[in-house]
């Protein structure tokens, strides 16, 4: 079934709302990979007259997997290759806690631009909520052409483009997660890694005990993954294939000491600079792979953290996912290689997200 669409000529009376529901209903645990390059970037439709609108619900139908992960393949590929024109992100301060953010990009070989104005607010429980929207606009009009609830895309494309980082960079007989962190992004993270890889036991871990059990059983039902709750960050690390670290964290929650040779640890909850989920020796210890090299030696507080004591210089950033995927640049080199994806997440990967949906949009029509 084609994605919920409402169109509109403007905001006006429209809110868009938000629907909790199984990332699982969307992402789904099985199927192969998608080949790297989709057409589905370059082959939008033009824009009819008219302002598609998009709430969290219709994000969430249009961001099927077999598109959204060939898509991010591509934006990323075209953001390493120079085909994407994206500033820095730009933050204003509303008060401790409290954060406005402006990402903007634009494609220079699909001709679509725009970007993402969001809004974190931590609600004082360590955890943190972003509310805003996407922004896509046509390149040969300048006509605004979709509005997009930027909490869904940003939940759903994070995942995603980890599980392509993951798929680029893990073994390929990984078989075990890790996932540091209980919330949104962590069930999303579940979800979207198995698909890449068929796992055999997911392992959680939370600062609260209680909320790690209930959260295991509840993705344990909703996947039909073997995933238990364990004590403490270590134990989770132990022996992991796969880790990935989805916290609001602001010091590490993950030591190199505790990740095996092999493993491939995905960096995703920290996106400031004064905050570091994984230790220097991690970061010193491993093949560091990054989403952008220009915003992680900015924004990317465990590669600034590192540099600071000098345990590494400029040049540790191996690669971004980018070369990586494109073949320019080896990923993993040995099989005991701890590789390291570092995620701030940008606003190519959230125009991606928004002209499938646009696309999506205009075949339903």
């Amino acid at each position: 079934m084609p994605p919920p669409r409402i169109s509109h000529a403007s905001l006006r009376g429209r809110a868009l709302r938000k629907t909790e529901t199984s990332p699982i209903d969307r992402i789904g645990c099985a199927g192969p990979v998608p080949s790297p390059r989709s057409p589905l970037m370059s082959s939008l439709p033009s824009p009819a007259s008219g302002l598609v609108v998009l709430d969290a619900a219709a994000v969430r139908a249009g961001l099927v997997p077999h598109r959204l992960i060939p898509a991010l393949r591509d934006a990323m590929i075209a953001l390493s290759e120079g085909r994407v024109r994206q500033n820095l992100r730009s933050f204003i301060g509303l008060g401790e806690g409290r954060t406005f953010a402006l990402m903007p990009a634009a494609f220079t070989d699909e001709g679509l631009f725009g970007a993402k104005l969001v809004s974190v607010f931590a609600d004082g429980t360590g955890r943190k909520a972003h509310e805003g929207v996407v922004v896509l606009f046509d390149g040969q009009t300048g006509a605004p052409i979709c509005i997009a609830d930027a909490g869904e895309i940003t939940a759903v494309r994070t995942a995603a483009a980890s599980a392509v980082a993951t798929d680029a960079l893990a073994r390929p007989d990984a078989r075990s997660l890790s996932i540091l962190g209980l919330g949104r992004q962590a069930a999303e993270h579940i979800a979207a890694i198995a698909r890449v890889r068929p796992l055999e036991s997911v392992r959680v871990w939370g600062r609260d005990p209680g909320r790690a059990e209930a959260f295991a059983a509840r993705m344990g039902a909703f996947t039909g993954l073997a995933v238990s709750a364990v004590a403490s960050p270590r134990a989770a690390a132990e022996d992991a294939d796969i880790l990935c670290t989805v916290t609001a964290a602001v010091d590490p929650i993950l030591e190199g000491a505790w990740v095996a040779p092999g493993a491939h640890v995905n960096v995703v909850g920290s996106s400031g600079p004064s905050a570091a989920e994984i230790d220097t020796d991690l970061v010193a210890r491993s093949r560091f792979i990054v989403d952008h090299a220009e915003h992680v030696r900015v924004h990317g507080g465990e590669f600034l953290r590192a540099r600071a004591t000098g345990r590494i210089g400029a040049d540790h950033i191996a690669a971004e996912i980018g070369a990586v995927l494109a073949g320019t640049v080896a990923g993993r080199t040995r099989a005991d290689d701890i590789t390291v994806y570092k995620s701030l997440g940008h606003a190519v990967q959230d125009i991606a997200a928004a002209g499938l949906l646009h696309a999506a949009s205009r075949v339903a029509d």
